[in-house]
């Protein structure tokens, strides 16, 4: 897959940092992430370079740091910005201080996703796509995040973490995000009191009367 000019550019937010390096820190973790790759295939670390740099930065991910991570790698350009336009969990422009991204692929669809996106967009006065005016949340819709036995369910990324929200509801989504907002500690996982993915119902069996 490339890219022509007009396409290429407007993949990329057009508030973009002049340039980019891993602090001592992030360089030491990444030359770490390239060791376990054998002789010739170090560029199969592009994946979490990329992820290690959007840390770094504010949890989105500058044109300057995917050409930072090819060079770091020997790879195209072109073929960093394929990985990072292709996978949803690479954030091409800023974010709010906690990204909001709600399943809406078949499972949770099924269990009611879009109520819970109604939720989303109700509390926090946004819609998809878009960032509050505090600049505190950013609401999207992902594809499977593979917590489909918890549905309807969302991930909540920060700078430092990802956490997902199991068995939600309109009303218990409304309260995350409340306490969110106002940095109280959130249990994560199934928000129904359920353990992991257990039956949500007693299991009777076979046998039962």
């Amino acid at each position: 897959m490339g890219f022509g000019r007009t396409s290429m550019k407007a993949l990329f937010n057009p508030q973009q940092p002049a340039a980019f390096a891993f602090t001592k820190e992030n360089l030491a973790k990444a030359e770490a992430v390239i060791k376990k790759y054998p002789e010739g295939f170090q560029q199969s670390a592009v994946m979490p370079l990329l992820h290690l740099a959007q840390q770094q930065n504010d949890n989105w991910l500058p044109r300057a740091a995917m050409d930072y991570v090819a060079e770091m790698l020997g790879m195209a350009r072109v073929r960093v910005y394929e990985v990072a336009t292709f996978y949803t969990m690479y954030n091409l422009a800023p974010v709010g201080t906690y990204h909001v991204q709600v399943c809406t692929t078949t499972p949770c669809w099924l269990r009611g996703s879009d109520k819970i996106v109604e939720a989303c967009e109700d509390h926090l006065g946004v819609k998809l796509g878009e960032t509050t005016a505090d600049g505190k949340f950013t609401l999207c819709e992902v594809e499977c995040l593979g917590a489909c036995v918890n549905a309807p369910m969302m991930q909540v990324d920060t700078k430092s973490s990802s956490t997902y929200y199991e068995d939600l509801t309109p009303e218990n989504t409304k309260k995350i995000l409340t306490d969110l907002a106002v940095g109280k500690e959130v249990k994560a996982g199934p928000q129904s009191g359920r353990h992991t993915s257990e039956p949500a119902a007693p299991v009777k069996a076979a046998n039962d009367g």
